[in-house]
């Protein structure tokens, strides 16, 4: 759509595996692989999905850590593969990522003033020290940090305060589009909340665009406006939050949601859990790639692939039977 600000068409990255004659390619992973959707401005957009179906990847394209091997992706309308020296400068300013593990995005011996102020010169945000150092002590303040922290080191802080530094090391840059890569993973139950708060607080105050990723079903549902479900490098389905967690189509999804947690003693039934193992993405099963997981899978399943389409109004799924793992018998598996 034209009003996107950020799209993905026809998204690909394989990787290569090496163990041929003389070198030569023998397989290729297929992290990602085909993958098409839009964020609109002002939207959290949520991707989720089991560890390994492509979802750091799809972040790691877009901020161009990596390339990908066919498709297309645009920001602000402007293909990424043919920015210049110059506008790959202001897009590196306007798109920000939040790393899962803070403390490995950061220099354990540069204190963390100088964390902070590092970008700023980067990126030609700021033209001297005095404008960097009340910049960084903005973005502190935003996070709901104290200015004493600018003179320790990553070792010196707890795992919260080092999630707050890394999201105000992002935002200090003054960006439009920011990428949240499981940003509570690091951090105990009682701090998640007011992480994911201060986060959606941000949104608000400062008119951001996000692209949450995590494998936290719930804390998907909290933030996000719109959640894609991927599974082994496809979308499988894609709705609204609201539409998607009360009427899930694809079974994966199904059984994704049936997994949450429940403090209710009576809600034990389990409803179409996945079997067996995720299997290998160099070796990719024919047809539907759940299909050797699925309990409703047919034969058509195993032959062709479903597509990714408008199933209900604004509801996306690639599924030969949309909705029989949500109406279907409770499925448990065996023990």
């Amino acid at each position: 759509m034209s009003d996107d600000l950020v799209r993905l068409d026809g998204v690909a990255k394989h990787f290569p595996v090496g163990g041929g004659f003389f070198g030569r390619t023998a397989a290729r992973v297929k992290a990602v692989d085909g993958v098409s959707f839009g964020i609109r401005e002002g939207q959290t957009f949520g991707l989720v999905g089991e560890s390994g179906c492509g979802k750091s990847t799809i972040a790691m394209l877009l901020v161009k850590l990596l390339e990908p091997t066919a498709g297309r992706l645009t920001f602000e309308g402007a293909d990424l593969a043919r920015l210049d020296r110059g506008a790959m400068k202001d897009f590196r300013r306007r798109v920000q990522i939040v790393f899962q593990d803070p403390y490995g995005s950061l220099d354990p011996r540069q204190t963390m003033l100088k964390a902070l102020i590092e970008p700023l010169f980067t990126l030609k945000v700021v033209a001297d020290r005095a404008a960097a150092v009340a910049r960084a002590e903005r973005a502190l303040e935003m996070v709901g940090l104290d200015r004493e922290v600018l003179k320790r080191l990553p070792h010196e802080l707890s795992g919260g305060q080092r999630q707050r530094l890394v999201v105000a090391r992002a935002l200090a840059v003054g960006p439009r589009f920011v990428i949240l890569d499981e940003p509570t993973s690091s951090v105990d139950v009682s701090l998640q909340a007011q992480i994911l708060s201060l986060l959606a607080e941000l949104k608000r105050g400062q008119g951001l665009t996000y692209l949450l990723i995590s494998h936290n079903l719930v804390v998907i549902r909290y933030m996000s406006d719109v959640v894609a479900v991927m599974y082994l490098g496809k979308i499988v389905e894609m709705a609204s939050s609201e539409e998607l967690f009360t009427r899930p189509l694809h079974p994966y999804t199904v059984a994704l949601i049936s997994a949450i947690p429940v403090p209710d003693p009576e809600a034990s039934t389990i409803a179409a859990l996945a079997k067996g193992d995720v299997p290998s993405p160099v070796n990719l099963p024919s047809g539907c790639r759940y299909h050797s997981r699925c309990p409703y899978a047919q034969t058509v399943c195993r032959e062709q692939e479903p597509p990714l389409r408008e199933l209900r109004a604004g509801h996306y799924g690639a599924c030969h039977f949309p909705g029989v793992a949500a109406s279907a018998v409770p499925y448990r598996p065996e023990s």
